[in-house]
């Protein structure tokens, strides 16, 4: 298991070829990764916050349930904080498992915690000003098939 809170970019195709590497006896792998996209007009950036080391706890006892609940072989969870631009990677989600369902479903899974409950506050800046993010319902929504 590999939870990583931090302000530098990632590659993602190294971040894939390590994490997918050594795993003879998993048969699947699945990656997700966020970019931070213009869903406001004229996006100039989002600013990521949190709290040093109670996100990573959060984040690490999240991937221990789904480590158990679906039999999983190996977890790895990027997030970025910091100020990033429309285009940049903010997270990146890998699972692996023996059979490509509990892969699959533990990615959503770990997704949907990532965007509704993760202690990150993110921060909007346009041409207009900046303002705070608000939770979406359809996010809060999502957990309820968990």
């Amino acid at each position: 298991m590999d939870i990583r809170v931090q302000e530098q970019p990632f590659d993602f195709g190294a971040e894939a070829n390590r994490f997918a590497a050594g795993h003879t006896e998993m048969g699947a792998v699945v990656t997700f990764t966020g970019i931070v996209r213009d869903v406001a007009d004229g996006l100039q950036s989002m600013q990521i916050e949190h709290y040093p080391g109670m996100t990573e706890k959060a984040l690490e006892q999240h991937a221990r349930e789904a480590l158990t609940r679906f039999k999983l072989g190996d977890v790895l969870i990027i997030h970025r904080y910091g100020v990033l631009a429309p285009g940049e990677m903010i997270m990146m989600v890998a699972t692996a498992a023996p059979h490509r369902a509990d892969a699959f479903q533990a990615a959503e899974y770990l997704m949907d915690y990532l965007k509704s409950r993760a202690p990150f506050w993110k921060k909007e800046t346009t041409g207009d000003g900046a303002g705070w993010v608000a939770a979406k319902d359809e996010d809060e929504d999502a957990l309820g098939r968990w």
